[in-house]
């Protein structure tokens, strides 16, 4: 009897819960600002990845567009609608599980953890304990606006689990998009005006603002896009950039070109425009895998062979393409028609339409490459390109395709874009004018008149000022012409006969309506 007393004496069930102090629990790192910090600092981490998910997903946003196709002949990607959009694509579910296992699960720890009562003797004020709050939402709302564009309704998770759960049902585009709203409204209350040097990538008032422009005009409330809008382009921090500036000021080229030059990306470089960029970090742990976007965007120029039969050989700043992402002849040439050789936009400086035999071996060394006719040569070996992607070689390995380079994900002018578009909405063309005619005068274009602003007219600007930066395929599947505007414009006979009305959307990945075993996770139409 004393040793069985002695044995309930002994056995303290506190004595079994463990203190993983060596680990990187959230129970132990989200217990002081420093641990907060390096959560967002994952945050970041996560929504650079959207451009590197895997090789190829970052493309799904505009392969089979109005604006680009994938040429090649071994690329099947978006040329077939049917055969290729479907749930079993691990590019639907890519996309999906990013944004549920990294940028919504991480978000939400963040603001729950925030949130618990001992988390009060934290941060010395409420505001200090609201900023942190806001960078998580911002980045919650992001997301959730991007599977909002893509898939429409998809599951609401506002929390975290302690276990497996397997009954998530969809909240409807419209229940998404409110959602989006009321975290960048909170967002925008809380966050910085702007950062220094040593933070910059991090998130700001500004690129809440920008994105809740976008989010308003997705649920018709054009009024607050505007004013959204104008919160940005009239605070003081930004401008559209008329002047040369940045790291290569001196050298030949315009002052759109030194927007995208190496190390012009942030504000630090004197560019204004800037208003949310990712930051990539040549050796230097934490820095990514690079700026991939020469890989997917750049003709595959070492493929191509001279007239003598020898290769081409691409060792300069070019680095290697592979031709994944060719333009469409609605993007290369006929939004140009107008303005073809006064549009800033597609000086010599920023489309690259001329090429020129650099293998020394040859004896066309250095000649132009001449208009070739073959079908691989046009559609993935050689055409006209954006040097937007072009960038000093990531850890200096120039074939791999990838920069060091930082990205704009957020740019000035896309804010006066947005403003544009609801200004059309509302019926107030002169408005709409007045915007758009900001960038064709920065880029020395014919100004448009407001009898000439439409939709069309408002999608084909984004096209001369966003092209590359845009994530065309959630813009149209934004507005809902995705469908109509591929068939006219796609760049394969065979995409354009393919798309359907369902492709509007893409179907909910098939391994999440799986693992949702308890309730049916419900299909989009038609798939």
């Amino acid at each position: 009897m004393l040793a069985f007393g002695f044995f309930l004496s002994s056995c303290d069930k506190n004595l079994l819960d463990e203190k993983p102090l060596s680990s990187l629990s959230s129970d132990i790192v989200l217990t002081s600002d420093g641990g907060f910090q390096n959560y967002l600092i994952g945050l970041s981490e996560a929504a650079r990845k959207e451009m590197v998910i895997s090789d190829r997903t970052h493309n799904t946003y505009y392969q089979g567009t109005d604006v680009v196709g994938a040429g090649g002949v071994e690329f099947i990607f978006f040329k077939n609608y049917n055969t290729f959009l479907v749930p079993t694509l691990s590019d639907v579910s890519n996309i999906w599980n990013w944004a549920y296992t990294q940028m919504i699960l991480r978000a939400n720890t963040v603001i729950v953890y925030a949130n618990k009562p001992e988390s009060n003797s934290i941060w010395a004020t409420e505001a200090e304990r609201n900023a942190v709050i806001a960078e998580a939402r911002f980045y919650r709302a992001y997301t959730y606006n991007l599977l909002a564009n893509i898939y429409g309704g998809v599951p609401l998770v506002d929390t975290i689990y302690a276990g497996p759960k397997s009954d998530f049902v969809r909240s409807t585009r419209e229940q998404i998009y409110q959602f989006a709203k009321a975290d960048l409204e909170f967002a925008s209350k809380w966050l910085p005006e702007t950062v220094d040097k040593a933070n910059e990538g991090r998130i700001v008032k500004g690129a809440a603002d920008h994105l809740l422009s976008e989010v308003y005009i997705s649920l018709g409330d054009y009024d607050k896009s505007i004013a959204s809008a104008s919160n940005v382009i009239n605070s003081g921090l930004y401008k559209i950039m008329t002047a040369r500036f940045g790291s290569q000021e001196a050298l030949p080229g315009d002052v759109f070109s030194d927007l995208f030059l190496d190390g012009n990306q942030n504000r630090s470089s004197g560019n204004l425009e800037s208003i949310y960029v990712w930051q990539f970090e040549s050796f230097t742990d934490g820095g990514g895998n690079g700026n991939f976007l020469i890989r997917q965007w750049s003709p595959f120029l070492s493929k191509l062979m001279a007239p003598d039969g020898k290769a081409n050989i691409v060792t300069d700043s070019l680095g290697r393409g592979t031709g994944p992402c060719r333009g469409t002849n609605y993007a290369l040439y006929d939004i140009w028609k107008d303005n073809f050789d006064n549009d800033m936009r597609n000086s010599k400086y920023n489309m690259h339409r001329k090429f020129y035999y650099n293998n020394p071996e040859s004896i066309y060394f250095k000649t132009e490459i001449e208009k070739r006719t073959r079908q691989e040569d046009t559609m993935r070996l050689i055409y006209p390109y954006s040097r937007k992607v072009l960038g000093k070689p990531y850890n200096d390995r120039n074939t791999s395709g990838r920069s060091s380079k930082d990205w704009m994900v957020f740019r000035l002018a896309e804010t006066y874009l947005l403003r544009a578009e609801a200004y059309f909405r509302k019926d107030m063309l002169q408005n709409a004018a007045d915007d758009i005619n900001v960038l064709r005068n920065r880029a020395g274009a014919i100004p448009v008149l407001p009898a000439d602003v439409t939709l069309d007219y408002i999608l084909d600007e984004r096209a001369r000022e966003l092209f590359v930066e845009e994530p065309r395929r959630r813009t149209l599947c934004r507005m809902g012409n995705l469908v109509e505007r591929t068939r006219k414009y796609g760049l394969l006979e065979i995409t354009k006969t393919t798309i359907q009305d369902k492709h509007l959307f893409f179907p909910i990945p098939q391994t999440a309506i799986d693992a949702n075993f308890s309730v049916e996770l419900e299909q989009n139409p038609g798939y």
